[in-house]
């Protein structure tokens, strides 16, 4: 059975529930809601295992905090001995607009410290899914921005996007990187009557 990794990064604890810069656990928690599993307590981080069409899906949350990342990522790759082009790794990004869904077959980590340490361990030829958390913050509050809790206004933005990348992790495990990057990286457009 083909094994695949689906990381989402963050940090532990009730403090960052909910903030900006857990949104990568807001998607694989999401995703293990709609297959009805539970997460247990293991080492180095929170683990959930469902299935998809015949293959295995190990559901990641690090609980190394966010800035050691790659040490979750390197134990559980190697302890389930999964292809590194079978991970996808969801990740909050500040560049992007709130509820912007942004999927790369690889890269460098644009100065994301959870990206920036898995690919000092195992190198940057992995996929990722960018989740845009805007960057609405005054200068010198980057933060306290990502580290804030979203309000209800923001959280009716993000769950369409959380929906759409629960349907992405599934097109990458069956169809893989290429075939979701062209699907999942169109946005939807919003109703407009008047002609851009």
């Amino acid at each position: 059975m083909e094994k695949y990794l689906i990381v989402g990064l963050g940090n532990p604890g009730d403090e960052y529930a909910e903030t900006r810069h857990n949104t990568g656990y807001m998607v694989v928690d999401a995703f293990a809601h709609e297959a009805g599993v539970p997460f247990a307590d293991r080492r180095y981080g929170y683990v959930a295992e469902t299935s998809l069409r015949g293959r295995k899906l190990f559901l990641l949350k690090p609980t190394t905090y966010m800035n050691l990342s790659g040490n979750a990522v390197r134990y559980w790759l190697n302890k389930e001995n999964i292809d590194q082009s079978h991970m996808l790794v969801v990740v909050d990004d500040i560049a992007l607009p709130l509820g912007t869904i942004r999927i790369k077959a690889a890269g460098s980590g644009g100065g994301h410290n959870g990206l920036g340490h898995i690919e000092q361990l195992i190198g940057p030829q992995y996929a990722r899914m960018r989740m845009g958390i805007g960057n609405d913050f005054p200068r010198g509050m980057q933060i306290d921005w990502v580290l804030g809790k979203y309000d209800e206004e923001e959280k009716s933005k993000l769950q369409p996007a959380i929906d759409r990348a629960v349907e992405a992790i599934k097109s990458f495990v069956l169809a893989g990187i290429d075939l979701t990057m062209n699907q999942f990286n169109k946005q939807p457009k919003p109703c407009q009557t008047s002609q851009e």
